[in-house]
């Protein structure tokens, strides 16, 4: 691929220090039909867990939502660690709608504001979700730029030193950037990600509406080191995929040069609803100041997962998240929040000091 032409842009690791995290509160019904109780409960305990660790930019639709919100929340509603902000959108995975905050060369935040149209079309209208990503940007007093791209924040995952994983299906697909080759779209993420190579893997898991993102698929936990999902059920529809997706990582190199250590984080057996697959995977975890949030579903898959991530993170607490029901909304912890990295002069964020203030 082209080389960084040198921006002065990039996108920190995920676990490099994080100012804040935004999320938004589930509230459409569509995404979580008679299930939306629920996700709610589960989604209350990710921001409990979570504001232990660093503070909370946390979107709610309207004053009434707001209430709603904060009678969830119990004393919690009124902490200073959780900011509360009116937002309307379209749905709740900020991942995918929010900005993708990076760093300029003076070490000031960006905010790229990604054109967002619902995964390709898939599920209109998306123009409440397409202008969040300003808001938040806004919000968050960070500089924006407009790439002029559609990709969503769950197609990428970065080691912070120039290498990127993604999936061939989320980005090179005609539905998002028609006309656009490989080599196009790895030059423009070179310039607004700064990095020097890609990793592209074949697709993703089935029941994934966004066509495969690789925040189910394989994850960065250090420089030089990924975790990949597996299927070993032959019979399974996500064994063929995650089988050529752990062949390409373990022939490929990082920016840097170094071959790639690849740690298995085995799939859960499938979760269904209405006869449908549901995009389950342990790997959408998110990696928080103080905590890895990994999804748990109820299945013995849990404890191995959780033994698995927790030695590459020893500094980290790993702790499951229920998202049984979250995950019918066909997304889970990962999709649901966005990093806001700390910026130059601002010092790393601890939820206890309280200091996350917006303008």
């Amino acid at each position: 691929m082209a080389k960084n032409r040198g921006s002065g842009l990039r996108l920190p690791a995920e676990w490099e220090p994080h100012a804040a995290t935004w999320l938004g509160w589930p509230y459409n019904a569509e995404t979580w039909p008679g299930c939306l109780d629920e996700a709610e409960q589960e989604f209350g305990v990710l921001v409990r867990l979570l504001v232990e660790s660093e503070p909370i930019g946390l979107l709610v639709q309207d004053a009434e939502h707001e209430r709603h919100v904060r009678k969830k929340l119990g004393p919690l509603g009124s902490d200073a660690r959780i900011a509360l902000h009116t937002a309307s959108t379209d749905d709740s995975w900020l991942r995918d709608t929010g900005p993708t905050f990076v760093l300029d060369g003076r070490g000031e935040l960006v905010a790229l504001d990604w054109t967002f149209n619902a995964w390709g079309g898939k599920y209109p209208p998306w123009d409440r979700d397409n202008a969040l990503a300003g808001i938040v940007a806004r919000l968050a007093g960070a500089k924006t730029l407009k790439p002029g791209l559609v990709v969503e924040g769950g197609a990428l995952d970065v080691d912070g030193e120039g290498t990127l994983l993604a999936t061939e299906p989320t980005l090179i697909d005609p539905a998002r950037n028609p006309g656009l080759s490989r080599a196009d779209l790895e030059e423009r993420l070179s310039e607004l990600l700064g990095l020097g190579h890609v990793v592209w893997l074949p697709g993703g898991i089935d029941g994934d509406d966004t066509d495969g993102h690789i925040d189910d698929v394989a994850r960065f936990v250090g420089p030089g080191r990924v975790v990949c999902a597996r299927e070993t059920n032959p019979h399974d529809a996500n064994h063929e995929v995650l089988e050529a997706c752990l062949s390409r990582l373990r022939e490929a190199r990082d920016a840097r040069g170094r071959p790639l250590e690849v740690i298995e984080i085995p799939m859960p057996p499938p979760i269904e609803a209405e006869g449908e697959r549901l995009p389950a995977s342990h790997v959408n975890f998110y990696i928080s100041n103080s905590q890895v949030l990994v999804p748990v579903f109820g299945v013995p898959t849990d404890w191995t997962a959780l033994e698995r991530l927790t030695p590459l993170f020893p500094e980290r607490r790993v702790i499951g998240v229920p998202c049984r029901v979250l995950v019918r909304g066909l997304g889970g912890v990962h999709c649901l929040t966005q990093q806001q990295p700390t910026s130059r002069g601002e010092p790393p964020s601890d939820a206890k000091t309280r200091s996350f203030r917006l303008p």
